[in-house]
């Protein structure tokens, strides 16, 4: 059985949140993800906050297809982070009925990171949303084990580490890291693919994973290693963006080809873990 697959916000674009939430339906994504705040200044974001038209046809959409919002992006700790500035997103998150918020950390003095951390997830909570923490390379948190100490130091119920599956191969995290993981310390993860070689500056790996990912099973990932290390029933977030091929292909097909990629990818998954057990028990799988 497959875990519940969401359509990310990088994997829909340029929809509108209200369309992404119906081609999720068409597709048969059981959720999609939505970018409510810019990952960097002057990037791209979905003004739900600002535009209460927008927000009311999104829920709307939500309410007639069944797509849920599971996460909603993103919140990024920095030096000078004041939780009170995100009240407004946190009413968002609440009235959407999201799930998870992600989040990223670009503050150096990792005791200030994580006390800006756990203030965050106890200003989340009352909303029963959790705070996931993306690991990624070129952040102040850049490795699994990084993200696991921050999370478990802040010490609140609802903090989790995110395993995305770009930077769990591309960070120097192994397959130990990813399985010391404990499942409560996980809401979802995001699964993509990429070439084996790994760029060697920021300005490249940052260019891969906001525009040339690849379709699960196409590049140099050992996804199914890394999701073996994860619950079966974890929720999975697909997250591919290529700009190339999304304009030439377009977003419905793109969308529809990250989707059964993803799933193809999960039942590998699940034979390897079956094998893995059948040996373990000293029988025939």
């Amino acid at each position: 059985m497959m875990p519940t697959l969401s359509l990310a916000y990088l994997t829909s674009i340029p929809l509108a949140p209200p369309d992404a939430v119906s081609l999720a339906a068409e597709l048969g994504y059981d959720a999609v993800g939505l970018r409510a705040l810019p990952a960097a200044p002057g990037g791209d974001f979905s003004r739900l906050i600002e535009e209460p038209a927008l927000l009311g046809e999104t829920k709307r959409r939500i309410a007639d297809t069944g797509v849920s919002v599971f996460d909603v992006e993103i919140v990024r700790l920095a030096a000078d982070f004041k939780v009170a500035a995100f009240q407004p997103f946190l009413d968002l998150c609440g009235e959407l009925g999201a799930r998870a918020i992600l989040v990223a950390g670009d503050d150096p003095d990792e005791a200030r990171l994580t006390a800006s951390f756990a203030s965050f997830c106890a200003a989340a909570a009352p909303y029963g949303l959790t705070g996931d923490l993306e690991f990624m390379p070129w952040t102040k948190v850049p490795d699994a084990r990084t993200a696991l100490r921050i999370v478990t130091r802040a010490g609140e119920a609802n903090g989790r580490v995110l395993v995305d599956a770009l930077h769990a191969g591309r960070s120097g995290t192994t397959l130990a890291d990813i399985a010391a993981i404990p499942s409560e310390r996980l809401s979802y993860a995001q699964i993509c693919d990429a070439p084996g070689e790994v760029p060697k500056t920021d300005e490249g790996l940052i260019h891969t994973a906001r525009c040339a990912r690849l379709l699960p099973g196409e590049g140099g990932i050992d996804l199914v290693g890394i999701f073996s290390q994860l619950p079966q029933e974890l929720p999975v977030s697909v997250e591919v963006p290529h700009l190339e091929r999304m304009a030439a292909l377009g977003h419905r097909e793109w969308a529809r080809q990250a989707l059964e990629a993803t799933k193809a990818l999960l039942a590998d998954r699940d034979q390897a873990v079956a094998r893995g057990a059948s040996l373990r028990e000293g029988t025939s799988p």
